[in-house]
């Protein structure tokens, strides 16, 4: 009897220190569900690759003038825009006046029968001044120094308030084939005027720089541009002139090109006189394609691309434009809005 009521008692004492060690026990974790797979669908629009280059903003090249025989006596003002039949500088006290033409004086028209584009050139002028001077042939070779001419002359001279001769030397007048800017006078005062006087420049601002031939890519005359200003405003223009530079490369450098960029609105940069700006150029550009962040793309094993969709299908792909962190896709199914897996 003793034997049973220890044994009993020794039973209770275990089922009770198993009670306690299990009550004891930290309730295990329950599973983690599976990561939600992150998405994005594919969208439509307009993918586009650009070039960013330094350029400089200015008034373009610059080329000097210089004047006959004499002595400075009066010199333009930097930034001064030269205008037909105005006075620019003065040689011995005397006016020289602008003209526009694409043939400067060669030499003096002070007897009538002088033929030549010379000539052309003073006719045109004058009858843009309101003077009359006939009829002037089609080709310019052939207009001829009139007494009407010369009397057109006199009468121009007499509103310049010099004296009336009725001829014209070549140190005169300043025969330009535009309206031009001055840049940086370079002589003095009281210096020969036949040295070089002062620079002149177009008076658009432009926006120049050199590529070299190599790196020229898709850069064409005619194609659009950004001009990027100090102040990141950007400015949309168009590439005007490649041109070879005349300056041989250096070390064995590769050859370079001049390019020229306008601006489609001058009174864009018109608060501007030179500045440092960069230049976007689009090289390549795709519009209304079907694209994917790059991080949609699946490597698959067998070479190529898919994308995946949130159910685990793979849907192949043909990759074409990359831009940025996008890429133009098509394939089998691929349509716009389709939901996809991303990697980000």
């Amino acid at each position: 009897m003793r034997k049973t009521v220890i044994a009993a008692t020794v039973l209770v004492v275990v089922v009770l220190a198993v009670v306690l060690v299990v009550r004891g026990r930290p309730a295990e974790p329950a599973a983690a569900p599976p990561p939600a797979v992150k998405t994005t669908t594919v969208q439509r629009g307009d993918l586009a690759n650009t070039r960013t280059l330094p350029g400089q903003l200015g008034f373009g090249a610059a080329r000097p003038v210089k004047g006959a025989a004499g002595t400075v006596t009066k010199l333009p003002a930097p930034g001064q825009t030269t205008e037909l039949g105005k006075e620019l500088y003065r040689v011995d006290d005397q006016p020289v006046v602008v003209f526009f033409g694409t043939t400067p004086l060669f030499r003096t028209l002070d007897a009538p029968g002088l033929k030549g584009s010379d000539v052309a050139v003073v006719m045109d002028n004058l009858a843009a001044l309101g003077h009359a001077v006939g009829t002037r042939p089609k080709d310019p070779a052939k207009a001829e120094f009139t007494q009407r001419v010369a009397d057109a002359l006199k009468k121009w001279q007499k509103t310049l308030g010099v004296e009336q001769t009725g001829t014209l030397a070549p140190g005169r007048v300043l025969v330009l084939d535009r309206p031009m800017r001055v840049g940086t006078v370079k002589a003095q005062l009281g210096a020969p005027a036949a040295e070089e006087l002062f620079e002149i420049t177009p008076t658009t601002r432009l926006v120049t720089l050199q590529v070299p031939v190599t790196e020229a890519g898709a850069l064409k005359a005619g194609m659009p541009v950004q001009i990027v200003r100090p102040d990141n405003r950007p400015v949309p223009a168009k590439v005007t002139t490649l041109t070879p530079s005349p300056v041989p490369p250096e070390n064995g450098g590769a050859a370079k090109l001049d390019v020229v960029i306008t601006p489609d609105d001058p009174a864009s940069v018109s608060d501007l006189d030179t500045a440092p700006v960069r230049l976007t150029i689009t090289t390549e550009s795709r519009t209304g394609v079907l694209t994917v962040p790059l991080a949609a793309l699946v490597a698959l094993k067998e070479g190529g691309y898919a994308v995946q969709l949130p159910s685990g299908t793979l849907k192949a792909v043909r990759t074409g434009l990359y831009s940025q962190d996008k890429v133009e896709i098509t394939g089998d199914g691929v349509v716009d809005g389709l939901e996809v897996v991303t990697a980000q």
